[in-house]
């Protein structure tokens, strides 16, 4: 039997149709359920339990044909009536809360219509447009419906999907336990099973896979690099496409003055920061969304520190002598939130700017308050979806005033959007998404500070191997161990 152990920091499972960008949820997600669509290695998505689609001129409806024949764990068919259920599952307006915030997917899906065409048939109405409406579907986790109904809040008894592992036994917090599905469509699985263990620290985890106590560990200390010897190893340091930044307040205060924002973005040396905060962990953010993203330009030219033209920029918004930000920091998530804090004000002192902070021990109460608009001028925050869309709709575009907008206003980006919304093809909207990237540059509502870069070993050397674009171990994947 052919079983491998997986070290990661958080071992936990959630609703399937909560809203998380968290990796170590999402890693057990992609094991259990299927999707309608998948994510591909190349950033696209390709089949899952829907084999080809129409998607019409408007971007407002999209027909699928499913797989058939497919089963549920629980031996409950896969066809369109489950598929429905589990979609306006995930629409409902108390689904889908993520640190306090309701009703994510609600406001991307909100009066979704979901007609049966036929047993292996659907057919999705919008009510507005959504070309990126995949970026959406990817997280729709398709659960058997008479699991749902009968699991009341134990999140293992919801935990059945059709992914190629089922659940074996959940331990909270400490250790999740699948086996393969050896009927699922993709063929046999890999591994008679995967299990996940918490390894408090990333010493204790590389210190596992030293010692062969597990197979895989995730969140490792850089120094894993050069300390497990290639021989025997394959360590790689990625990318995480999560933006580490400050939000601006653009309501009201010093910061609802575009020059103050482009000032402090001038001011930065995000290297510095990489380099002092993450002991090098890291790589400079020059934009609202990662390189990772589809529709990051590329092209774009980066930030350089510029203080003469700091000083003049905020001479000119009336702070020539200076000013004081209250700034909102959490103690985690990130975890290094106050060291960032105190190496952005050292690092802003030269122009007089300094930070009155109001720190917040409990992150739920403060992810609140940052939905609620309460972030004083400015906050230590993350933005974490793969998806451009998404970040735009719930962080940028005025109208919307979605969970995470802080008062942002710029018409130009907002045209942009609404062009996105319906154009269908890729390549002319991501066109569209690098125009957003532009100008958000010349005018940004955030000050942009840096990605992590994160540490992932597995036992065994495995050349061909790399991590995902989005940071997430995907099971099917993995070579064998």
């Amino acid at each position: 039997m052919t079983t491998i152990t997986i070290s990661q920091g958080r071992v936990a499972l959630d609703d399937p149709h909560a809203c998380t960008d968290a990796n170590d949820i999402l890693t057990v997600f992609g094991a259990l359920f299927d999707t309608l669509v998948r994510r591909t290695p190349d950033g696209g998505y390709g089949p899952s339990l829907a084999t080809e689609w129409t998607v019409s001129e408007d971007a407002r409806r999209y027909q699928f044909r499913l797989r058939e024949g497919v089963l549920f764990h629980d031996g409950e068919p896969c066809d369109a009536k489950a598929v429905r259920y589990a979609l306006l599952r995930m629409a409902r307006p108390d689904m889908g809360a993520t640190l306090g915030a309701p009703g994510v997917y609600a406001q991307y899906l909100a009066g979704l219509q979901v007609e049966v065409l036929g047993r292996y048939e659907v057919a999705l109405t919008l009510a507005q447009p959504i070309a990126d409406l995949f970026d959406i579907l990817a997280y729709g986790h398709i659960v058997s419906p008479r699991a749902v109904e009968a699991a009341g809040d134990d999140l293992a008894r919801r935990a059945v999907g059709t992914g190629p592992y089922r659940l074996h036994a959940y331990h909270p917090g400490e250790r999740i336990e699948l086996r393969a599905n050896p009927g699922h469509f993709d063929g046999k699985p890999t591994f008679d099973g995967v299990t996940w263990v918490r390894g408090e620290t990333a010493a204790s985890r590389a210190e596992a896979l030293r010692t062969g106590q597990v197979d895989i560990a995730n969140g490792l200390p850089r120094s894993a690099l050069s300390e497990l010897p290639a021989s025997s190893f394959t360590v790689q340091e990625h990318l995480a496409p999560t933006a580490l930044i400050m939000m601006f307040n653009a309501a009201s205060g010093p910061a609802s003055d575009p020059r103050v924002r482009l000032a402090l973005n001038l001011a930065i040396d995000r290297q510095a920061l990489v380099d002092d905060v993450l002991g090098g962990a890291g790589q400079p953010l020059h934009g609202f969304v990662s390189p990772a993203h589809y529709g990051a330009d590329p092209d774009a030219p980066p930030f350089t520190q510029d203080l003469a033209e700091a000083r003049r920029l905020l001479a000119a918004a009336g702070h020539g002598d200076g000013l004081t930000l209250n700034l909102y920091c959490p103690t985690r998530l990130p975890d290094e939130a106050q060291a960032l804090a105190d190496a952005v004000e050292e690092q802003l002192s030269p122009l007089g700017v300094r930070f009155k902070r109001h720190i917040e021990p409990d992150r739920v109460h403060y992810a609140n308050q940052v939905r609620l608009k309460a972030i004083h001028d400015v906050c230590v925050f993350d933005s974490s979806p793969m998806s451009v869309f998404r970040v735009l709709h719930e962080k940028i575009d005025s109208r919307v005033r979605g969970s995470w907008w802080e008062g942002y206003s710029n018409p130009a980006v907002e045209r942009l959007i609404d062009v996105a919304r319906g154009t269908v093809s890729a390549e002319a909207r991501e066109k569209l998404y690098r125009q957003c990237y532009r100008l958000l540059q010349q005018d940004p509502p955030w000050l942009y500070l840096y990605n992590h870069r994160r540490v992932i070993g597995l036992r065994g050397r495995h050349p061909g191997w790399s991590m995902r674009r989005d940071g997430v171990v995907d099971i099917r994947a993995l070579p064998p161990l």
